[in-house]
């Protein structure tokens, strides 16, 4: 018996068709290929695979007990779920019809018999504590400083003596 092991995300709020051009690209690919293109792709439902393709693999290392090196994406399936009608108001009294679509993802991995090295390295970003953020941003209105205006040497001074100027000082056109 062959060990596979799946994970599901049900009424996600992307077109079945837009989702099944990412999910094209990364069949039959190992998991850390995958992984690398989902990031990579500008798509708007990578996000959704990507964390649903970590689902499955966490879901292997526990129930199968196997290592990521040899897991493979054997199936991934976008089905079309419900439908949300709605109805936009048109001429003449009409009614235009508006499907908001939603899909069904399932991800079948499957454990192939030899270990595939790894051929990207995904690093995760380490986050920072907030007492380390907040002595960055200490430091940083520390060091601000005012900017210096300089006079350019031509100009005449702007300042007139009186109260003529002050009350006639409009801009000739």
């Amino acid at each position: 018996m062959e060990k596979i092991t799946q994970a599901r995300a049900k009424y996600i709020r992307i077109a079945p068709r837009k989702t099944r051009l990412l999910a094209d690209t990364i069949r039959n690919m190992t998991v850390n290929e995958a992984e690398a293109v989902l990031f990579s792709s500008p798509q708007r439902s990578r996000n959704v695979i990507l964390k649903l393709l970590r689902s499955a693999i966490a879901n292997a290392k526990s129930v199968l007990k196997v290592e990521t090196e040899t897991l493979f994406i054997k199936e991934i399936r976008v089905d079309g779920g419900p439908r949300l009608k709605r109805w936009m108001p048109r001429a003449r009294g009409g009614m235009g019809k508006i499907e908001k679509k939603t899909s069904h993802i399932t991800i079948v991995l499957g454990v192939s018999e030899k270990q595939t090295p790894e051929k990207f390295l995904i690093q995760k970003k380490k986050k920072k504590e907030k007492s380390e953020k907040k002595e960055k941003q200490k430091k940083t209105v520390e060091t601000r400083k005012e900017p210096e205006i300089k006079k350019v040497s031509g100009e005449k001074p702007t300042s007139k003596k009186g109260i003529i100027p002050k009350i006639f000082s409009r801009k000739v056109i």
